[in-house]
């Protein structure tokens, strides 16, 4: 089963390189999406070992998502993982998201950190991503406990359902709507996320859920 690991970046140049690395010491092959990065985080990503496909316009995290999984599927993928760019999430847990998959006993593997007594989550960052996921499960209906982790692994069959159109970060609670819509089976996993000045400065705050739930309500209307 040929897994791919796909990490969309933009401006990562301070991570990316550690990043790939560490995954492809696990012997799994990377897609770095480079969305438009105005630093080398794609060069950087090419001399680590990936394999870089390059945005010449910043599009946004869901489109480099979308960019990549369209990536991953023609090199046949028959399992690909999504993962960020800033050195949060850990390489080691790669082996436990992709396992349910290989045993067929999920079509969708999501990451959770709330499910892991590891991690130690900023007090204000836990209050948006509460947020998030407590309007993510009102808007699905699914009993999801973390929406915006890209630690995520999806079989061919998800990947190949799965369309991406939110450009920007509402695209995490779309990819659970079209989890219900297509209905594929998913299970959570715990996963460890590390917390770090950069990471922190890089994640999501308050006035972006908003615009989150603006982006998806317009989205739901536009349909």
């Amino acid at each position: 089963m040929k897994t791919i690991v796909v990490i969309p970046a933009y401006n990562e140049a301070k991570a990316i390189s550690q990043v790939v690395k560490k995954i492809k010491d696990k012997a799994y092959d990377v897609v770095v999406v480079n969305d438009g990065s105005a630093d080398n985080t794609g060069e950087l990503a090419k001399q680590a070992g990936a394999a870089v496909v390059n945005h010449f316009l910043n599009r946004g995290q869901g489109a480099a998502l979308q960019t990549g999984l369209n990536f991953a599927l023609s090199l046949q993928a028959d399992i690909i993982v999504t993962f960020d760019a800033d050195g949060q999430h850990e390489a080691d847990e790669i082996d436990d998201l992709v396992e349910p998959l290989l045993l067929q006993k999920a079509d969708v593997v999501l990451g959770s950190r709330f499910l892991s007594d590891k991690n130690q989550i900023p007090f204000w960052k836990k209050q948006v991503l509460k947020l998030a996921t407590w309007f993510t499960r009102f808007y699905t209906g699914l009993p999801v406990t973390d929406v915006h982790n890209g630690f995520r692994a999806l079989s061919r069959r998800a990947a190949e359902l799965i369309e991406i159109r939110q450009d920007g970060m509402a695209h995490a609670s779309e990819i659970i709507e079209q989890i219900k819509i297509h209905q594929l089976r998913f299970i959570e996993a715990p996963v460890t996320i590390r917390y770090t000045e950069y990471s922190l400065q890089k994640g999501q705050k308050l006035s972006n859920s908003f615009r989150i739930i603006w982006d998806l309500i317009i989205g739901r209307i536009s349909k």
